[in-house]
């Protein structure tokens, strides 16, 4: 039987390792596939020939990681023709990891530290992507830790320490597999220190802030086109506020409350509690806030979403690149415009309690949570709605924002329009989920204090170790 051509084992490769990006149980196996990646990809001696073998992978990677995109693009623009759209995403993404194996190829020289440059170049790559206006980080591989107590070292170098040790362990086995036995005896000390750490974490002890949290149904495009009535969703979630216990906080989802000709119902929100801001397609400047609101409907604290949605919240070059945004305006029926995103990151105080709130998308980035938690916030909201999403991505954003509550060490409490209404703990586990169906949850989360390394320091540590692992593969050509 004749091998099979390249571009074709690329791809296999690529979307084994995406399939361990899933949220499956065995996803934290993932360094099997990476090594398999590895040995492919180095498998050419040309630097070009290496950097083909990368986009192939790393495209389907993309590709089957962020499948429910074409699903989303084919339901914004109501046609699955242009759902396909997604695709030159998956290509551009493909293209980074690329541009990364050629350099690569370019600086070492020997298969093996080409293997290590690949790895400790990869985690830095997924550092890259949590910077820039189009920042994109979703399939960042420390997430894949999740089913195992290994994550708990995100809140020692966050999300991309777990990264590190995906990587490292990928590139290990290969020298193993090649006859250098120590690289893998240290990375399994790393992991039986790793596993010992995570099991030997307690959640902290402090005072319960009972809150309300609500789960809706709605149409997230019949909201943005004003299709669906805003004073329609202010009764349904208001209805389902009704339910709440003495001493509850409620809190409300991302725009739950929407702002029409500069005018909003905050007075009638069963304060207290936090919701979520927004102002429709129709009206500017466009804001997507969200607010602290006492008794009485006064509003005592005010913030913007920090991270704005590339192509749905931020339109790069919109002033020069008008003629063609403007046939998707038409499609769509409205302007696009833009939103201000937030200037400086600012908790919420309520009641005496400093909330940590962020919106949506937010929740993908650890240096929002990070920035908050290190400005005095004691517990983290994450009003969301994850109606846009489709498939596999509504529980990725989920895992995603577990991650957040062990960076910080703080407890996360979400109220969602679709997507996970949930309660999860310090240590990233989920107390109280929903999931399914238009209801509520009554959580009590704890207001912890106190910072971990990681909101000290950041990714430091994360960036140390990809910069060692470059190191060492000097070593290997030398």
């Amino acid at each position: 039987m004749p091998p099979l051509p390249a571009p074709l084992l690329g791809l296999l490769v690529g979307a084994l390792l995406a399939a361990c990006g899933l949220p499956l149980p065995w996803s934290f196996l993932s360094y099997l596939p990476l090594a398999l990646l590895l040995v492919f990809v180095t498998g050419e001696q040309s630097p070009r020939r290496l950097s083909m073998r990368m986009w192939w992978a790393g495209t389907a990677y993309s590709a089957v990681h962020l499948w429910w995109l074409t699903a989303f693009l084919a339901k914004l623009f109501g046609t699955p023709v242009l759902g396909s759209l997604a695709l030159l995403l998956f290509a551009l993404e493909g293209a980074f990891l690329a541009l990364m194996a050629y350099l690569a190829a370019r600086l070492f020289a020997s298969r093996e530290a080409r293997v290590w440059a690949l790895a400790g170049g990869w985690v830095l790559l997924e550092w890259l992507r949590f910077l820039g206006p189009l920042a994109f980080p979703w399939p960042t591989l420390g997430y894949t830790l999740l089913p195992t107590p290994a994550v708990q070292i995100a809140d020692l170098g966050g999300v991309l320490l777990g990264s590190v040790l995906i990587s490292a362990t990928a590139a290990a086995l290969v020298s193993f597999w090649w006859g250098r036995r120590p690289p893998l005896v240290l990375m399994s000390a790393l992991w039986v220190a790793a596993l010992a750490y995570g099991v030997t974490r307690v959640p902290g002890a402090g005072p319960i802030q009972s809150t309300l949290l609500l789960r809706t149904e709605f149409d997230s495009f019949g909201r943005a086109t004003r299709q669906l009535s805003p004073a329609e969703q202010f009764e349904v979630q208001r209805r389902l506020s009704a339910q709440r216990r003495p001493g509850e906080l409620v809190v409300w989802s991302e725009t739950a409350v929407t702002a029409e000709n500069g005018r909003t119902r905050l007075p009638e929100f069963p304060a207290p509690g936090i919701t979520g801001v927004g102002t429709p397609a129709f009206d500017q400047p466009r804001r997507n806030s969200v607010v602290s609101v006492a008794e009485g409907g006064q509003i005592t604290a005010r913030s913007e979403k920090a991270r704005l949605v590339p192509f749905g919240e931020y339109f790069p070059l919109y002033g020069s690149l008008r003629p063609v945004y403007r046939v998707i305006e038409r499609t769509l029926g409205f302007d696009l415009g833009g939103f201000t995103p937030a200037r400086t990151l600012t908790p919420l105080r309520l009641g005496g309690v400093s909330f940590g709130a962020y919106v949506c998308y937010d929740s993908v980035f650890p240096w929002v949570a990070r920035g908050l938690t290190s400005k005095g916030a004691q517990l983290l909201v994450n009003p969301s709605n994850d109606g846009w999403y489709d498939g596999w991505g509504v529980e990725q954003h989920f895992q995603m924002g577990r991650v957040r509550a062990i960076e910080t060490r703080r407890w996360l409490v979400r109220s969602v329009n679709e997507g996970v209404a949930a309660s999860v703990n310090d240590l990233g586990q989920p107390v109280q989920i929903l999931d399914r169906g238009e209801g509520i949850l009554h959580a009590r989360p704890r207001v912890l204090t106190g910072e971990t390394p990681y909101v000290q320091y950041g990714d430091l540590p994360a960036l140390l170790l990809a910069a060692l692992m470059l190191l060492y593969a000097r070593r290997l050509d030398r």
